[in-house]
């Protein structure tokens, strides 16, 4: 956790120095908003780079994709917006492949610990995402982007204990370099997430973010780590999901012959 709360540090600090005079109008809006994303991020973030010690990255990427259809399910739980047909087929599929992700088939649904929390993460996720667009539009972008990635990076440095973590990694240039190249691709992820998130809608920006799991399977692949068969398929299932969830088919309805008497 101390590496992802560099992480927000570095981009949090970025945007800080390029919007310093845009600091000065903040209002309790927007630190309420900034202080809410930023709590999602920290979770989202602090799950899944936990999970990632227990499980490989190409699985962790997989998981972390139900955030997808969960936007939407999340959404009508939260503002009463009954999602179409294709999202209950999309989230089945989903969890058809997160059940074979665990290994275990269908007889018997038992996640590992990374696995949990990888999960968990993805509701993070969701939510950041909804939380996104709820306050786009309503808020200052600028000093909004800047609080939410203070609040992640403190927040990811304060669970550092829960989590094990009570000392400080020794230092070195090549860590440096890491935390400073994410930090700045942090920074241009969520100024652009909190900007383009103004037009677009949450389901909608879900399927947009969907590419970044997959490759990251891909990458992984690549790396050298492998999957069983069935985990695969059960990847590809998720996938799947994400796909099938967000498509609009029309439903035919019954025409009603009216009699004239």
């Amino acid at each position: 956790m101390f590496f992802v709360g560099c992480r927000f540090a570095v981009a949090a600090l970025t945007l800080l120095l390029i919007s310093l005079k845009s600091m000065k109008g903040v209002t309790l809006k927007d630190l309420g908003a900034g202080s809410a994303i930023g709590l999602v991020i920290a979770a989202g973030y602090g799950t899944q780079t936990i999970g990632l010690q227990t499980i490989p990255s190409s699985e962790s990427a997989f998981l972390t994709s139900l955030y997808v259809p969960l936007v939407p399910l999340l959404m009508w739980l939260i503002f009463r917006k009954t999602p179409h047909i294709m999202t209950w087929v999309g989230a089945a599929l989903a969890f058809a492949g997160l059940v074979l992700l665990t290994g275990n088939g269908f007889k018997q649904i038992s996640l590992s610990f990374g696995q949990l929390l990888t999960v968990l993460g993805a509701f993070a996720i969701a939510l950041e995402i909804i939380f996104i667009s709820y306050f786009a539009g309503k808020v200052n972008l600028r000093r909004v982007t800047i609080i939410q990635l203070g609040v992640a990076s403190l927040l990811s440095f304060a669970i550092m204990p829960v989590v094990g973590e009570h000392s400080i990694p020794a230092f070195s240039w090549s860590l440096v370099l890491i935390a400073v190249a994410l930090g700045l691709a942090s920074a241009l992820i969520q100024f652009v997430m909190n900007w383009a998130q103004r037009v677009v809608d949450p389901s909608r920006a879900a399927i947009i973010y969907a590419g970044e799991p997959v490759w990251a399977g891909i990458i992984g692949r690549i790396a050298g780590e492998r999957l069983p068969v069935i985990a695969l398929f059960g990847g590809a299932l998720v996938v799947l999901g994400v796909l099938v969830s967000e498509l609009k088919i029309k439903l035919p309805t019954k025409k009603v012959k009216r009699i004239q008497e």
